[in-house]
């Protein structure tokens, strides 16, 4: 199953693009970020690696340098000012829908006004037919979490989450898309756009 998992998050992307990207993030307002000038990976979740390959976790770290560079921020190996972590999750989930189909007509007495003998309008005879489909996908989220190296805490979590499908064409872009959106309220701005 977990191989599967794999493939599927290879395959499709992290976060595609057919369906909407949902963010939320949240910062320590306290917190002077203009302060910070250099960055370090922690690394990865020990999970994540059950989910992405090398390349994958390069790309991915890759969008999110490229965010922080234009922030100001330099990546070094060790000693940064910011530890930067990033873990990815993919939940399968279902959705089920009803379609209902309905015939039926009209018919009854009645006559002239509701006077005398005589077929007109009134209540009849139908059916209906209810069917449900289940529908099963898979969601990723991914999340970045920064930290403050020196005071050891955490200053600012994005998590983004998406439906995953299997274009792998435009993953690279994907990827990239992804980062800039979580990285939308990370407060100082990007010098470039």
């Amino acid at each position: 199953m977990k191989r599967n998992i794999l493939y599927l998050f290879i395959a499709g992307i992290i976060l595609s693009s057919c369906s909407p990207l949902t963010v939320t993030t949240d910062y320590d307002k306290a917190v002077d970020f203009t302060k910070y000038k250099t960055f370090e990976y922690y690394g990865w979740a020990k999970e994540s690696d059950k989910i992405l390959n090398d390349m994958d976790k390069r790309r991915i770290e890759s969008a999110f340098s490229d965010e922080l560079y234009k922030r100001g921020l330099s990546y070094v190996e060790e000693g940064g000012d910011l530890i930067v972590t990033l873990f990815i999750v993919v939940n399968e989930k279902s959705e089920t829908t009803a379609n209902t189909t309905s015939m039926g007509g009209y018919y009854g007495y009645g006559g002239y006004y509701g006077y005398g003998p005589g077929w007109g309008w009134g209540p009849g005879m139908g059916y209906s037919t209810t069917t449900y489909s289940t529908y099963n996908y898979k969601v990723g989220t991914l999340v970045i979490d920064i930290y403050d190296k020196e005071k050891q805490q955490l200053i600012f979590e994005s998590i983004g989450s998406k439906t995953l499908d299997e274009k792998a064409d435009r993953k690279e872009a994907n990827i990239k898309y992804i980062a800039k959106k979580m990285m939308e309220k990370y407060p100082v701005k990007p010098a470039e756009e």
